[in-house]
């Protein structure tokens, strides 16, 4: 090197800020059900792939609750070898699709990005959605590596995300396996809770396809503790083990005066008429919703943002999210809540509700609530909301739709004798490793276990419990 040369400064390399999102405009999106992001651009994908600093020591792999190799599927998005990438995921997930727009990636993978210590984490979710879509279009069906057969029958209650994922890797391993789902459609709240415009139902329908070529079978229209109890399965039906992914879906409420009133739904009731019946387009699917004009949902987790959106593109005129804490103690995803609020849904923070007020005819007119100021913290580690007293007023509403959150269905405990549940009615299981009930062959995962949680952690507890049942089948004991 020339003293010339010495002297020039050597050039930094630019570096590459976080690609955005592309998205609908809000006053376009409000008014429609497609999906609000368009997804990656290649450009965009390629761009984020080569801010992964494919670190020694990968630690995101630890924050994913499925284990995806995720430096390794973004060196193969840098390479531009999207099907190689794809092939990467679906090692650890078979639901990339789904898990890239769903997942709320910035509390698990990208919250320990190294690369985030210093800027803006790598958007490996989005890269995720980017792949799994490529491949969709792209790619052609190819049979993964199954195990030879091992004559042992699995059946699995529920086909929502634990369901699916347990389903997906014992298939793999040899085993027969069953999905008994009771409503008339597969995907369980991947299809009754997540709206359109957040989760297409082609998408979920394309994941299932894969797992119905692979070689799981689905039985739609079984509500097993009515037609069939999980003993049926087991002694008479020649099932060798059971998986209980049934879920936590049923509603919880506010117990407040006016509740039993014509215009109160559930937030179950309201996204499953909207998301799973397609009521939202009445006539030509024949399950209404009524037209409301000012639409409260009340709660600050994912449903409640579902469901105030959902309002939102039926027509209300005024869509309204009432939480008792501030913004700051929501647990919905940030993402949600800014897409809300963009929308034009309104905000009031710090009110709870203390009676829903209706007319003659039994139709809601309004709801009572009262301002709430912030306490001690209580045991969730967010301040204790408290009523200020003289603080009520009264909003004037046609409809008032309740997301406080679900508890654990009962029907299939009450009908399996000696299987054992907490004091919140939740199925117990030995460990989240093993996932087996107090009742022998019998295993359980997800929120019937947990409560409500999130798609990724009820995929990571059906993959635990794959391997579990895989190990009871071969040596039927633990």
């Amino acid at each position: 090197m020339t003293e010339e040369e010495k002297e020039v400064p050597k050039k930094k390399k630019p570096k590459i800020p976080r690609q955005p999102m592309p998205e609908q405009d809000p006053h376009e999106r409000a008014k429609n059900f497609k999906e609000v992001t368009y997804g990656f651009t290649a450009e965009f994908a390629l761009n984020e792939s080569i801010r992964c600093i494919q670190c020694k020591k990968p630690v995101c792999i630890d924050g994913c609750p499925v284990n995806i190799n995720i430096p390794e599927f973004i060196k193969k998005v840098s390479e531009g070898d999207m099907l190689g990438a794809a092939k990467v995921i679906k090692k650890s997930n078979l639901l990339p699709a789904i898990c890239g727009r769903v997942c709320p990636q910035e509390d698990q993978c990208e919250m320990v990005c190294v690369v985030g210590k210093k800027d803006k984490p790598v958007s490996i979710g989005r890269l995720e959605r980017y792949v799994a879509d490529y491949e969709a279009a792209h790619g052609t069906f190819e049979m993964p590596e199954i195990a030879p057969k091992t004559g042992k029958k699995v059946a699995i209650i529920g086909s929502g995300p634990s369901g699916l994922a347990c389903a997906g890797d014992l298939i793999q391993m040899g085993h027969e396996v069953t999905i008994f789902e009771a409503l008339h459609k597969a995907g369980g709240v991947l299809v009754y809770g997540i709206p359109e415009f957040r989760l297409p139902k082609s998408i979920v329908e394309r994941e299932l396809d894969y797992l119905q070529k692979i070689g799981v079978e689905f039985k739609v229209n079984h509500v097993i503790g009515r037609i069939r109890t999980v003993d049926d399965l087991i002694q008479k039906d020649g099932y060798d083990a059971v998986f209980l992914a049934n879920g936590a879906g049923l509603p919880q409420f506010m117990n407040i005066s006016g509740e039993n009133l014509n215009g109160v739904y559930s937030s179950n009731e309201f996204l499953t008429r909207s998301n799973l019946m397609k009521a939202y387009n009445f006539p030509e699917y024949d399950t209404p919703i009524k037209k409301y004009k000012n639409v409260a949902v009340i709660g600050g987790g994912n449903t409640a943002m579902d469901s105030v959106r959902t309002a939102l593109r039926l027509g209300a005129e005024n869509a309204y999210i009432i939480y008792r804490r501030s913004r700051d103690e929501m647990p919905a995803r940030k993402e949600e809540i800014e897409h809300a609020e963009h929308e034009g849904v309104q905000f009031i923070m710090l009110t709870a509700p203390l009676r829903v007020i209706g007319n003659e005819k039994g139709w809601v007119t309004g709801l009572e609530c009262i301002k709430m100021e912030l306490g001690e913290p209580d045991d969730s580690g967010r301040r204790r909301p408290v009523p200020v007293k003289g603080s009520e007023f009264i909003i004037n509403l046609d409809a008032v739709i309740v997301a406080i959150g679900t508890n654990a269905n009962p029907l299939v405990a009450q009908t399996t004798p000696g299987l054992e549940l907490n004091k919140w009615g939740y199925i117990v299981v030995d460990s989240e490793k093993t996932c087996m009930t107090s009742k022998k062959g019998v295993f359980a995962g997800g929120d019937i276990v947990t409560g409500g949680a999130t798609v990724i952690l009820a995929m990571g507890a059906g993959r635990n419990a794959s391997k579990s049942i895989s190990e009871y089948l071969k040596n039927l004991q633990f």
